[in-house]
């Protein structure tokens, strides 16, 4: 038992390495807060505090790492940005008119770079040339689009 006792935070130091390991494997960030934990217990065994201590130290801290911190971390690891790919990238951009837009007859618009063909979000609209739209949609290669207000001065 004496051996335990002198020994507690060479076996805390362990544990700690061994469940890092294991974490490398599961990447669950689940071991990881237990290695956390592990190290605490280490540190209070550096102290000399009775192993009753260490091994509360080691619960609490892995139970408040598991319960506060991990849900953050996998949040985080798993949100990200919204990724928008192809002409979805396009949706709520704005271009300019560069062939008047009728309900009637499909207009142009200049768009990223590009022209495309445009047809009013309201099909009671007309649109001018040289007027800013907004993309609201995106059906085949045509934009569907709406003119955005403009400020006077």
């Amino acid at each position: 038992m004496e051996w335990i006792l002198r020994h507690a935070w060479e076996a805390w130091l362990g544990l700690a390495i061994v469940l890092g390991v294991a974490e490398m494997f599961s990447l669950d960030l689940i071991l990881v807060m237990l290695a956390a934990g592990a190290v605490v217990g280490m540190v209070a065994a550096v102290l000399g505090l009775p192993i009753a201590i260490q091994v509360v130290a080691f619960a609490g801290v892995s139970v408040a790492a598991l319960a506060l911190v991990r849900p953050t971390v996998v949040k985080r690891f798993h949100g990200g940005p919204e990724l928008a790919v192809g002409h979805g990238k396009l949706v709520g951009r704005q271009g300019t008119v560069t062939a008047d837009i009728s309900p009637l007859a499909p207009g142009r618009i200049k768009l990223a770079g590009e022209f495309w063909t445009a047809e009013p979000y309201d099909e009671t609209l007309s649109i001018a040339a040289g007027e800013t739209v907004e993309v609201l949609e995106i059906r085949g290669a045509t934009a569907i689009v709406h003119p955005v207000a403009q400020l006077e001065s």
